[in-house]
C-alpha cells in the first residue's frame, strides 16, 4: 500500500505539473503576513502583482495568517484568495509561528498555557480559509523561560524540546486544524541547518511522518556567513530530506539571500534546487520579489561575459509574459528567478532519479557538521541516508555514525560481505575502541601542519590536520601529507586503508577547518574520488569545487562553483561511446585510449548537461 501511496502521489504530481506553466516543476510565491494585510488595498495588491507575474511565472502564491503576533483578518485573506484564483493561481496558506522574528527569531514557549491557546488557534484560524498550509522555518522553540526549564526537568534541551515540539504538533497544529477542515493538508517546512534541528525541537525521525508532507530550506546565500552554508547544500537537503520520507517532500524554498554577492549566486541556489528534482519551488518571498531591485553595480560578477549558465545581460533584456506581446523591462530579482526557470524547464524532467554516495546520518545526530555538503564541493555526489545502507559496494560514515550504538555490527557486515567503508577521522576519534575490533588505528590530540601530499600534489597553503596513528604493515597509507613530503621529515595520512574480511576501511583524514580540503590538489582528490564512488557510473577528475550529479537514467551534470573557467575529465564505467550536452546538443567522443574520458570545459559558476550514449 505504501508503494502505491508514493506512485498515486508522484503521478498527482506530475498531472500538476503538467498543468502548470513549466514542463519540469511547479514555482510558488510565499507571501508573509506582512504583506498578506497590506493586500485588502487592492490597488496595493494589483501593482505588486503586476511587478512580479511580468517577470516570473507563477503556479501557487501561499498567503500567510500569522507572523509576529500579526494575525490577518478573514476579509483581507478571502480578498487575497479571490483575487489570485481569478488570475489562475492556485492559492495556499502558510503560518510562522514566531513572536518577534527581530529578536533573535524569538519563538512561542510551548509549555505556557497562553501560548499553546494562541498557537492552537492560529492553526484553527488557517484551516478554515486553505485546504493546504505550511509552516514556515520557525515550528521550533528557542524559549529558555523559567517555566521551560522547569518542565525540561533533567533531561537534555534536545531530548526535553523534541519531545515537546512532536506533542505540541499533534495537539495544537495538526488535530486543531484538521477538526476545522477535515481536507486540510498542514506540511512543515525545514530550514536549513538540518545538523541542529534536534537543538531546537526539529524531530526528523518522526516529523516527516507525523506532518503531511514536508517542504525543504534550499538556501545557502553566502557560504562563508554563520550557519557555513557550502553552495552544494541546496542540492544535497533536497536528497537527505526525500530520503527521510520517499515522495512526501514537496519542494525547495530560496530567498534573496546570497544575492549581494551578485545575481550568479542567487540563480546558482534555484537551479541546484531544482538539479535534485524537487516538484516545486517556492521564491521567499512576495516582499523581495518586488523589493530586492536589480542593480549591475552589484549584482553583475565579474565574470560575466565569458559565457556562464547565468547571463545577466541576457536577463535584463525586456520579457513579455502575460500574453500581450508588451515587453516588460526588469527591474527585480523576479526576472532572475524567471530567466533561470525557463533555461532550466528543458531539460530537468529529461533527468532521472538522483543517486550518488551513500552517507548515513542517523537520527538526531551530530558531529563534522554539514560535511556532506563540503565534500559535494569536492566533486562527490552525495546521498544522505537516515538509515545504514545496504547493497552497496562502500559507505560514507562521518562523525554522526556514531549515534548509531550498533554502528560496529554494521561495519564489520559490510566487510565482510567484500564492501568496503570509508570512515572519516572525526568517526575515528569518536568511536576508536570499535574501530579497534577491526584496525588497531587512532587520533591523537597532536596536530601536524601540511602543504604537500607529495606524488598527489602540493596544497595551495599550509593547513592542520589531525594526526591518524596506525601500526606498520597492519595500515597503509594510500593519501599522505607532510611540511614537505619529499625531503621533509615526517608524513601523516590524508587516506589510509586496513584490510579486514573480504573489504576494506579506509579513514578519510577531514581537516580542523573543513573548508580545507577545498586546497587538496587535485591528485589526491581523484584518489579519493575512486574510493568512494565504486557504486557510481561517472566520475570526475578535477580541481576541489567542482561538483557532480548523478542520475538513475544515465543523465549526469557537472557544475564549477568556482571564480575562473576550468576544464575537467568525466570518467565512465562501463560501454560507452560518447556523451551529448542535453543544451546544446553538442556529442563529445572519447578518445579511445583505453579509458573512457572526456574533457569538458566550464565557465564560472556553470554547469552542463550530459546524457551518456552507449
Amino acid at each position: 500500500m505504501k508503494l502505491i501511496s508514493v506512485l498515486l502521489l508522484g503521478l498527482l504530481s506530475m498531472s500538476a505539473l503538467r498543468a502548470g506553466n513549466y514542463k519540469s516543476f511547479k514555482v510558488s510565491v510565499y507571501t508573509r503576513a506582512y504583506e498578506v494585510e497590506k493586500m485588502k488595498d487592492r490597488q496595493w495588491l494589483d501593482s505588486t502583482w503586476n511587478i512580479i507575474s511580468a517577470q516570473v511565472k507563477v503556479d501557487k502564491i501561499y498567503l500567510e495568517t500569522h507572523r509576529d503576533l500579526l494575525i490577518v483578518p478573514d476579509a483581507t485573506l478571502e480578498q487575497a484568495k479571490q483575487f489570485f484564483k481569478e488570475k489562475g493561481v492556485e492559492v495556499g496558506g502558510g503560518i510562522t509561528y514566531t513572536i518577534n522574528e527581530a529578536n533573535s527569531f524569538e519563538t512561542f514557549c510551548y509549555s505556557d498555557p497562553e501560548h499553546r491557546k494562541t498557537v492552537r488557534e492560529i492553526a484553527e484560524h488557517t484551516a478554515r480559509h486553505f485546504d493546504d498550509f505550511i509552516l514556515d522555518d520557525f515550528f521550533f522553540t528557542s524559549c529558555k523561560s523559567d517555566g521551560e526549564i522547569k518542565a525540561k526537568g533533567d533531561r537534555s534541551w534536545s531530548d526535553y524540546r523534541t519531545q515537546l515540539l512532536t506533542q505540541a504538533a499533534s495537539e495544537l497544529v495538526l488535530r486543531p486544524a484538521k477538526k476545522i477542515n477535515p481536507k486540510v493538508k498542514v506540511i512543515i517546512k525545514y530550514p536549513n541547518w538540518y545538523d541542529h534541528f534536534q537543538g531546537l525541537g526539529f524531530d526528523l525521525e518522526h516529523g516527516p511522518k507525523q506532518f503531511d508532507a514536508v517542504w525543504t530550506g534550499t538556501e545557502t546565500r553566502d557560504p562563508a556567513g554563520a550557519q557555513h552554508l557550502q553552495n552544494y547544500l541546496s542540492y544535497n537537503i533536497i536528497r537527505y530530506f526525500d530520503n527521510l520520507r520517499p515522495g512526501y517532500n514537496l519542494g525547495g524554498w530560496v530567498d534573496a539571500g546570497g544575492s549581494e554577492m551578485g545575481m550568479d549566486r542567487y540563480a546558482e541556489q534555484l537551479w541546484l534546487t531544482m538539479f535534485a528534482k524537487a516538484p516545486e519551488i517556492n521564491l521567499f518571498a512576495y516582499h523581495q520579489l518586488i523589493g530586492v531591485k536589480l542593480n549591475p553595480a552589484r549584482h553583475r560578477t565579474p565574470w560575466q561575459g565569458q559565457g556562464s549558465s547565468f547571463d545577466y545581460d541576457e536577463m535584463m533584456k525586456p520579457v513579455a509574459l502575460d500574453g500581450s506581446g508588451t515587453p516588460v523591462e526588469p527591474t527585480t530579482i523576479a526576472r532572475v528567478a524567471g530567466a533561470v526557470f525557463e533555461q532550466i524547464d528543458p531539460f530537468v524532467h529529461l533527468l532521472g532519479n538522483p543517486i550518488g554516495i551513500q552517507s548515513y546520518k542517523p537520527f538526531h545526530s551530530q558531529g563534522e557538521d554539514f560535511l556532506q555538503n563540503y565534500l559535494g564541493m569536492i566533486g562527490l555526489p552525495m546521498n544522505m541516508m537516515p538509515h545504514f545502507p545496504k547493497e552497496q559496494k562502500v559507505v560514507l560514515l562521518t562523525a554522526q555514525a556514531a549515534a548509531d550504538a550498533n554502528i560496529l555490527t554494521n561495519i564489520k557486515e559490510q566487510l565482510q560481505k567484500g564492501g568496503d567503508v570509508v570512515i572519516t577521522s572525526g568517526l575515528l576519534k569518536a568511536i576508536p575502541d570499535k574501530v579497534a575490533q577491526i584496525a588497531e588505528l587512532r587520533i591523537s590530540d597532536l596536530k601536524a601542519l601540511v602543504d604537500d601530499m607529495g606524488r598527489h600534489g602540493k596544497l595551495t597553503r599550509e593547513i592542520l590536520i589531525p594526526q591518524v596513528h596506525y601500526y606498520t604493515n597492519d595500515a597503509w597509507e594510500v593519501v599522505s601529507a607532510g611540511r614537505p613530503l619529499r625531503g621533509g621529515v615526517s608524513g601523516y595520512p590524508i587516506l589510509l586503508r586496513a584490510g579486514y574480511s573480504k573489504g576494506n576501511l579506509y579513514v578519510l583524514t577531514i581537516p580542523d577547518d573543513a573548508g580545507n580540503l577545498y586546497d587538496y590538489p587535485e591528485g589526491a582528490l581523484n584518489v579519493i574520488r575512486a574510493i568512494l564512488s565504486q557504486d557510481l557510473k561517472v566520475s570526475l577528475s578535477a580541481p576541489s569545487k567542482v561538483g557532480l550529479m548523478s542520475y538513475d537514467n544515465d543523465t549526469f551534470i557537472v557544475e564549477s562553483f568556482r571564480d575562473e573557467p576550468v576544464t575537467v575529465t568525466v570518467l565512465l564505467k562501463g560501454k560507452s561511446t560518447a556523451i551529448q550536452d542535453m543544451v546544446n546538443n553538442q556529442t563529445l567522443r572519447h578518445a579511445g585510449n583505453g579509458r573512457i574520458e572526456y574533457r569538458v570545459t566550464l565557465m564560472p559558476h556553470s554547469y552542463k548537461v550530459f546524457k551518456i550514449i552507449e
